[in-house]
């Protein structure tokens, strides 16, 4: 018995990618600061749209999933500080914070043997613990890899390059890593009747 509400399926794509899209938006046609670019108005956009994404999901499902509500509070904090002091320098340093965060947040789940990825996704895709171990593992790889990646790309490339990587960049990289785990996640795959027998 739970009273737990069923969530639509257009509820976590409109909470991950909605403030995003809202976020390049508000970037190509928002008013330039001195810089030449709309960065301060494209970083307000995304903060009032993440904060809505927020509240739909409470609204509609009841609850705030734990990821999107850690990187609403980053976006809130590092957001805040751009608009603050005016300086780009905080936006652009978001993603490099959100992806640290979630490699050690995997990762310490790990040294106290729980991959944490397994009660996000085991009801889509049931594994055994090792396969469970294993991807979790590479995800927190992966995502200390695209932390990295970040900090290179807004230290060395304009602005303009910094969106387009934040927006489709990360984006495309990570479905990409997803794709490529498909054979690990076929390895350790439970079988069928046993997914049967614990619901029967």
């Amino acid at each position: 018995m739970t009273d737990k509400k069923a969530e639509p399926a257009w509820l976590k794509p409109m909470a991950d990618y909605a403030p995003l899209a809202v976020f390049f938006v508000a970037y190509l046609f928002g008013p330039k600061s001195d810089d030449g670019t709309s960065l301060l108005a494209a970083t307000a956009a995304l903060m009032v749209a993440t904060a809505i994404a927020l509240v739909i999901s409470l609204i509609v499902a009841r609850r705030v999933p734990m990821m999107p509500l850690i990187t609403a509070v980053i976006v809130g904090i590092f957001g805040g500080l751009t608009l603050w002091l005016q300086d780009e320098t905080f936006i652009k340093m978001k993603p490099t914070i959100v992806e640290a965060l979630f490699s050690l947040i995997l990762f310490g789940g790990l040294l106290f043997k729980k991959p944490l990825l397994k009660p996000l996704m085991s009801s889509a895709w049931p594994m055994d613990d090792t396969g469970w171990h294993k991807l979790t593992f590479r995800f927190a790889c992966f995502f200390a890899s695209m932390a990295v990646l970040n900090e290179i790309v807004w230290r060395t490339q304009s602005t303009d390059f910094w969106v387009s990587f934040k927006v489709f960049g990360l984006m495309i990289l990570t479905l990409l890593f997803a794709v490529a785990q498909a054979r690990l996640m076929q390895r350790h795959a439970l079988p069928v009747e046993t997914e049967q027998k614990k619901d029967g």
